[in-house]
């Protein structure tokens, strides 16, 4: 797991809970300090932090930050107050509700996470909610792809990188089978391949289909399947391969164009700051010819890009 880039921390969590109490006393916040000491920190300090504000000021300094804070700073720093799993859950559940329902951020959420990851995230959300992930993928999702979810969410599979050559090979073939080679699409193969597979087995599977067929499974999986079934297809795909590079590609779709997508900027920043980001900035870099820094820079504003890019670290 990367850490996060930062200035060594040369204060306590204690010392940080009466600097942020001081941030809030008065007219206004002092939203600076409130940066500067909450997007350096890493997620054991953060906890640590909230428990020392609670100690101290009897007061939740969630609550706190969520009545001194506003628009896209509020949610990217309320996001960030979480640990990965927990963080995982809440943007799950809120992707999942009727009233703010985001099939793409859920389903990019969880076929982007590992067997183990997957597994300590449906634990917060039973106990954070009361309910399993898979209900609430039961009332949400339809077709192929709540069966694909549904699947890739309960399936555990292995996290190492031998593969055996010979499934490789027979995979390969059922993929071509049920896709190219068949008027119409067995989705049922798909399902089955994608979601009981390792990532390791599924990049090998992509890559022997190339010298097979001629063709890679992101172009098959684009031609055979279409909408929430095909998204989740390819990112159990591509992220099986380079998730950084996965990454780089959803943020630079985020900011292309009209407008920025903060939802998709904020969820993916956010989340992955503490996963892999050295190697998103330098896949992004490589394929759009920017820092990743810069395309933030150019597409927010305010303390809300400060944030951002206090968390995105050095701009190389």
């Amino acid at each position: 797991m990367a850490t996060l880039s930062v200035p060594p921390v040369l204060s306590s969590p204690r010392d940080d809970a009466m600097q942020l109490f001081r941030a809030f006393k008065g007219l206004g916040t002092d939203t600076s300090a409130v940066i500067n000491i909450l997007a350096h920190r890493d997620a054991a300090q953060r906890s640590l932090i909230q428990h020392e504000y609670r100690t101290l000021y009897s007061e939740d300094l969630f609550k706190r930050l969520s009545s001194e804070l506003t628009g896209n700073l509020e949610t990217a720093v309320l996001f960030w107050m979480h640990d990965l799993p927990g963080r995982d859950a809440i943007i799950v559940r809120q992707a999942l509700m009727m009233n703010t329902m985001n099939l793409e951020a859920a389903t990019e959420v969880i076929c982007s996470r590992t067997p183990s990851q997957i597994q300590v995230f449906k634990q917060h959300y039973h106990a954070k909610f009361g309910i399993h992930l898979e209900r609430d993928i039961e009332s949400c999702a339809s077709g192929d792809h709540k069966k694909l979810l549904l699947a890739y969410a309960s399936m555990p599979r292995y996290e190492g990188r031998e593969v055996d050559r010979e499934m490789v090979v027979k995979d390969a073939k059922a993929l071509y089978k049920a896709g190219e080679k068949k008027w119409g699409t067995d989705e049922k193969t798909f399902i089955h391949i994608f979601s009981e597979r390792s990532a390791a087995h599924l990049a090998a599977v992509d890559s022997a289909y190339h010298d097979m067929y001629g063709n890679s499974l992101n172009k098959v999986i684009k031609k055979e399947t279409s909408g929430h079934f095909e998204h989740a297809l390819k990112t159990i795909l591509l992220c099986s391969e380079n998730p950084a590079n996965y990454f780089a590609k959803v943020l630079h779709k985020a900011m292309k164009g009209m407008g920025t997508n903060d939802t998709a900027l904020i969820r993916v920043i956010v989340t992955r700051t503490e996963i892999d980001m050295h190697y998103i900035k330098a896949e992004y870099l490589k394929k759009y010819k920017k820092t990743l820094n810069d395309a933030v820079h150019s597409e927010t504003s305010g303390n809300y890009r400060a944030f951002l890019l206090a968390l995105l670290g050095p701009n190389h």
